[in-house]
């Protein structure tokens, strides 16, 4: 089923394990007197933008999904391809062929004798172990394409996500560069002024100075990245990219993950599961049992197993090269042809037609060692089709813990970095009420600021990234829907 909202339908779902609630708004910058300004585009396009609407454009624009998606038309015929090797082979061939004869012995010449015929022919295979593995490859190529299709949807969710949310940590960045600079400025004039009326030195001064200047490299830096990230953006979606929709200050971070266990048979391929009918994580569920849900569904793995299985029908058809196979012939031939009689060259002209039924047995001998050796060759290639399948399964294993492990530390970590706000801001506020009664220098006050702006800057992207990593891991248990999509995409304002 389409994951892409464009082409309707929606692959299973689940949403993401989540041990308690966590607000995942980007942290509001310190007030100041002069707020200093935030992000600007210079983009004629002004529409502020969100998530789910960048996913559409994307599903109609990414040239990745877009290959994917012609990839998967492709391989659908894959499968009528396989049977049409086992349905009737129907041939009708014509001619026409005018002759000039010259009769020696009488010394005349014939000029345009003409003959016609024609042929119907239908061959019907009755056994053939080559054209059922052909036909077996057919259906396996075609559920292959599928399960890539399905992959790539998801992989689109991922892609664009992962952008959207990359821009919003460019632009948190950027803002937090540019309040930070505000801030420093307000110090750099304080320590000025204190140091013309003699309540401190020169060094302080210097400090703040030298904290302004790294600060305005610092900005630069983010623009550039800001620029950078926008573009990675817009060149998935194929959309100019002016405002982005932010985390909205309630924001929470709820259950992220579903459970579902899916059993497929050797062969089978994934359907979609009633959205309705999924069932909760359950409290004990671990990392084993997500990396076991992964390795039975994902469409990767899937999609290598039933490569190998297709592999494995390649052998079986050069073992074929060896083996008899039966047809059915069938044919209706018609023939008109104009005759001189070599006595006194009178014309005759003879009609005829002809109906055969043929069963035809036919018993390869000798090839001079080729179907020996494309059996080695074909042998060889299922083994290393084999191999793959084994290294996708340990990949999928792999991305599977760090997904569900990226999750469930990002948790801890946004609410670590929660507590570490409100004490660096805390701490801030200490320090510049200490400076101004003298028990504190401007050292102690820059430093509070550096903590508080890289506790926030961090904060906001340990949201964006436990976010991101429950995608992840839905993705790799092949439960990843547009509904997904859309919960995402409800926290942003």
């Amino acid at each position: 089923m389409m994951l892409a909202l464009a082409f309707a339908g929606s692959v299973a779902s689940l949403s993401v394990l989540a041990q308690g609630s966590v607000s995942t708004v980007p942290p509001s910058t310190v007030t100041t007197s002069n707020p200093p300004p935030q992000v600007k585009q210079n983009n004629l396009n002004t529409e502020v933008l969100d998530l789910l609407s960048l996913y559409r454009e994307a599903a109609f624009n990414d040239p990745t999904f877009n290959a994917a998606k012609y990839s998967y038309m492709a391989g659908k015929e894959k499968r009528w391809q396989g049977l049409s090797v086992l349905a009737p082979q129907v041939v009708a061939t014509g001619s026409e062929t005018k002759s000039d004869v010259f009769n020696a012995r009488l010394g005349t010449r014939s000029n345009d004798l003409m003959s016609r015929a024609w042929t119907v022919k239908l061959t019907q295979p009755l056994f053939s172990w080559d054209k059922w593995a052909q036909f077996r490859q057919g259906d396996l190529n075609a559920n292959i394409s599928e399960a890539q299709f399905a992959a790539a949807e998801q992989d689109l969710v991922i892609r664009v996500t992962e952008a959207y949310f990359n821009v919003l940590n460019a632009e948190d960045s950027l803002n937090l560069s540019r309040n930070k600079k505000a801030l420093i400025a307000e110090q750099l004039e304080q320590a000025k002024r204190n140091f013309e009326v003699g309540t401190s030195t020169i060094t302080d001064t210097h400090e703040a100075q030298s904290r302004y200047d790294l600060v305005v490299a610092q900005e630069l830096a983010a623009e550039a990245d800001l620029t950078i990230k926008r573009g990675a953006l817009e060149q998935i979606t194929g959309k100019q990219i002016a405002q982005l929709k932010s985390l909205s200050n309630t924001a929470k971070i709820d259950a992220v993950a579903k459970d579902r266990k899916v059993k497929l048979k050797k062969g089978e391929k994934p359907t979609p599961v009633n959205v309705q009918q999924v069932v909760a994580v359950q409290p004990g569920q671990t990392i084993q049992d997500w990396v076991k849900q992964a390795e039975d569904v994902s469409y990767s793995i899937i999609a290598s197993k039933l490569t190998y299985e297709v592999a494995t029908k390649e052998t079986q058809r050069a073992y074929a090269g060896h083996a008899p196979y039966v047809d059915f012939i069938g044919q209706r031939g018609y023939s008109d042809s104009e005759n001189t009689l070599s006595s006194d060259g009178t014309m005759l002209n003879t009609r005829s037609y002809s109906t055969q039924a043929i069963i035809q047995l036919t018993v390869p001998l000798f090839s001079g060692g080729y179907n020996q050796s494309v059996v080695r060759e074909k042998s060889a290639l299922a083994n290393k089709a084999l191999a793959d399948l084994e290294n996708t399964r340990r990949s999928v294993a792999q991305t599977t813990r760090q997904a569900y492990l990226g999750f469930n530390n990002g948790l801890a970590q946004v609410k670590a970095y929660e507590a570490a706000e409100i004490s660096a801001l805390s701490a801030l506020e200490s320090n510049k009420l200490g400076y101004e009664v003298g028990v504190r220098i401007n050292i102690d006050v820059l430093n509070a600021q550096d903590t508080l702006f890289t506790t926030r800057r961090d904060l906001a992207k340990a949201r964006y990234d436990t976010i991101l990593n429950g995608l992840k891991l839905k993705a790799q248990a092949a439960v990843l829907s547009d509904e997904d999509l859309q919960a995402v995409n409800a926290l942003l304002k």
